[in-house]
């Protein structure tokens, strides 16, 4: 018969106010979030193209983008920030839940799949008094339900306002009204359909009118004292390769650039002329040294390129002309700008056979690294990220920090003075931005699955040519970075490669002593910071979770802090002092005593033998339950209180780390129980341990 393991825990206290959220709302900045569509690291000249333009070599095609060149001179540059996904549709989900692959609920290819119910980066900036709207690419509506009523809905999602693109297909036309080359799309104004007054938009116009058009309104709105944050999420130049209908408006700001005119049929000043006519005149006639002999003439770029160097540098224009506005209203000091991308380069176009295919080579828009979109090598995952703050970010800083898009939300939080939510992976940025602070440690990790090949490119590493793609994951510990393709099973070996001094990922240290134990760490590591999700299998799903490595002496019980005061959800702790700390053997809620707010409980649970086993977590008021670094029981949003929520997981015998977080209710009686019950029947109370303070 098998028998049971329980383990029980009692936890009550009370909660009251947390002062940080009345923090006046105008001594927080306002947050422009631009995000583009399949940009790569290499695109941009601060980051990769300004280099080949230097080298003075015509066989390498260059790219010319002044105003993100200028907002990187102006504030800090990321030269190891990593998307969390090398494909659209989880990388933005990650982006606005703050969650990475391994605890999203969005993976792999599932492109239009609900974003949770859950916090997200605007519902917890809402919460902080700011206003908020999304424009552009969404993608993650739900598609059980036709439009207005997606489950998924920005609207629904902490937006007060949303303006673009439901569908993730949609994204692949920028002429919405001509559907030119992919057929007509729906462009959605909050809950209403406007397409049929958008003749002649091309689509990077019509975002960055529409996010001037709603900066310069909020200005003179009823809600001019409340910060603002917009995520700006252009389409571009992902897919098909159109051009704009002119050159981009003379001037920029409130008087010039792309405007608003609001007439059904000319609703942005840049809906007349031609549509998909424009070239950049520098590309227009630009040639290049296709043999590698400087004795021979020169040819014309192919026109796919020329068209992709005009897209791109569309959206250089936008930014300039958007941050010129913030100037014109005064704006700018107190506003932060983030400018990336959400994977590397694409090898689509779309576009019909008379063109020749986007290879990302032509200007080498992966930068110094191999891979692309939907690759898990340093190409398809290594983000051009800007981020621009006047009044707090020094100019020229460059942050070579590892970090994650996913990092976003906690920093985003910290911007506006309050705790991000427990189940946020990431960690706050703001100290590597404003040298203020120490920064925390982040995580990069990333798992993703899609059936095709690494492209065949003659300028990637022999080893990486054709590579299987499969299950595929990245996981970074310091400079070192693994990397597995085609995952059978959870033993196989990562390639190990040292990301600062190789970035292509040419030598594999795996293959060298001395290496064994990284290792031994990343495929432990793996286990511990994720948990599976049936819609994306891994063949790792169900291994065992290993046990940590405490090298320091363990004392009975849990350590705990206790923090005072009013949190909006059961919050991370991050930068919070704690009122009162200690250890106790049994942990039963009494540390608070009759004072209200939040605890924290940290420390190992002791697993007596390999096997599989339930947690369970019941509370009134919330709470948010990891193991390790995965989340395991999230009864945070929407928990009906005194509800038993259950999780069941396999571990390797000995010592797990564990955090509970427990939000008091607002009145009634606090309580919180755990338990865990194994399978031999053996009570497991006291088997926490704690390290001594």
């Amino acid at each position: 018969m098998i028998a049971k393991y329980w383990l029980r825990v009692s936890v009550v206290f009370l909660a009251i106010g947390f002062n940080t959220l009345t923090v006046k709302a105008q001594q927080k900045p306002n947050i422009i979030f631009i995000l583009t569509d399949d940009l790569g690291y290499g695109d941009i000249g601060v980051f990769f193209q300004n280099q080949r333009k230097a080298s003075g070599d015509h066989s390498k095609p260059y790219e010319l983008t002044p105003n993100l060149d200028k907002m990187a001179l102006s504030g800090a540059r990321f030269t190891q920030q990593y998307a969390n996904a090398p494909v659209c549709a989880p990388s933005r989900a990650s982006l606005l839940t703050g969650l990475n692959q391994g605890n999203a609920s969005v993976r792999d290819n599932q492109f239009d799949k609900m974003l949770e119910n859950n916090y997200t980066v605007a519902s917890m900036l809402k919460t902080a008094g700011y206003s908020t709207t999304a424009i552009g690419k969404w993608g993650l509506q739900g598609v059980k339900e036709e439009g207005p009523n997606w489950p998924g809905h920005p609207l629904k999602r902490g937006f007060d306002n949303y303006y673009g693109y439901m569908r993730h297909a949609d994204g692949h036309e920028h002429y919405p009204f001509e559907g030119l080359y992919r057929g007509k799309k729906q462009v959605w104004d909050n809950y209403k359909e406007v397409s049929a007054g958008l003749s002649k938009c091309y689509t990077a116009d019509l975002w960055t009118a529409a996010a001037k058009k709603w900066i310069v309104d909020h200005k003179n709105g009823k809600d001019a004292n409340k910060p603002f944050f917009m995520y700006l999420a252009y389409d571009t130049p992902h897919a098909v390769i159109e051009l704009p209908t002119q050159a981009y408006p003379v001037g920029k700001g409130l008087k010039g650039g792309l405007q608003w005119l609001g007439d059904a049929g000319h609703m942005i000043n840049t809906a007349s002329g031609a549509i998909d006519s424009y070239m950049y005149p520098e590309y227009a006639n630009a040639t290049y040294d296709d043999d590698h002999n400087p004795t021979t003439p020169e040819v014309p770029w192919p026109n796919t390129y020329k068209r992709y160097a005009t897209a791109v540098r569309r959206i250089d224009d936008a930014v300039g002309d958007i941050r010129q506005l913030l100037t014109d209203l005064n704006m700018a000091d107190n506003t932060l700008v983030i400018f990336t991308s959400d994977n590397g380069p694409s090898i689509e176009s779309y576009l019909p056979a008379a063109f020749v295919p986007n290879h990302p080579t032509f200007f080498g828009s992966y930068g110094p690294f191999d891979g692309i979109k939907r690759d898990c090598w340093e190409g398809g995952l290594r983000m051009p990220t800007i981020a621009v703050w006047p009044s707090r970010i020094k100019a020229g800083k460059v942050v070579n920090t590892p970090s994650m898009l996913s990092d976003w939300m906690p920093t985003f939080a910290d911007v506006a003075h309050i705790p991000a939510p427990a189940r946020t992976d990431g960690v706050s940025l703001l100290p590597s931005l404003t040298g203020i602070g120490k920064p925390k440690q982040g995580l990069v990790y990333v798992e993703y699955f899609e059936g095709g090949k690494t492209p065949d490119f003659k300028e990637f590493e022999a080893d990486k040519r054709g590579r299987k793609r499969d299950q595929m994951q990245a996981i970074r510990i310091g400079d070192l970075v693994g990397v597995r393709y085609a995952i059978k099973t959870a033993d196989d070996d990562f390639e190990i490669y040292n990301a600062i001094s190789d970035p292509k990922e040419i030598t594999n240290l795996a293959t060298r002593p001395g290496y064994a134990k990284t290792q031994e760490a990343m495929k432990a590591k793996i286990l511990q910071l994720r948990h599976p999700d049936a819609e994306a299998p891994r063949p790792y799903d169900n291994e065992p979770i290993p046990a940590d490595k405490v090298a320091a002496k363990l004392l009975p019980g849990l350590s705990w802090k206790y923090y005072a005061g009013k949190f909006p959800w059961v919050a991370k702790m991050d930068g919070l002092v704690a009122t009162t700390k200690g250890t106790s053997q049994m942990v039963n809620g009494t540390e608070a005593g009759s004072k209200q707010g939040m605890v924290c409980y940290q420390g190992f649970i002791k697993i007596p033998a390999d096997g599989h086993y339930t947690f369970s977590l019941q509370a009134s008021g919330k709470a948010y339950l990891r193991l390790h670094e995965a989340t395991l029981i999230d009864a945070d949003f929407g928990y009906q209180s005194g509800t038993v929520l259950t999780q069941e997981v396999n571990l390797q015998a000995g010592t797990h780390a564990i955090t509970l977080y427990y939000l008091l209710p607002a009145g009634g009686t606090p309580q919180v129980t755990l338990k865990c019950m194994g399978q031999d029947g053996i009570d497991m109370g006291g088997r926490y341990q704690a390290f001594s303070h």
